[in-house]
């Protein structure tokens, strides 16, 4: 592989992989039951031991 043929392939499927990838992650942190899951993990710093 080339330069050329790395850099087109990024150009395309990498843009699309990128962009999945966050619609993925956007879908996950906005998940029905996510809410209770985020705000237990926010209070974590906050706790004594």
């Amino acid at each position: 592989m080339d330069y050329n043929l790395m850099r087109e392939f990024a150009d395309s499927w990498g843009l699309v992989a990128m962009a999945l990838f966050f619609v993925g992650a956007i879908a996950f942190a906005l998940r029905p039951g996510s809410r209770k899951l985020a705000d237990e993990a926010a209070r974590i710093p906050l706790e004594d031991e």
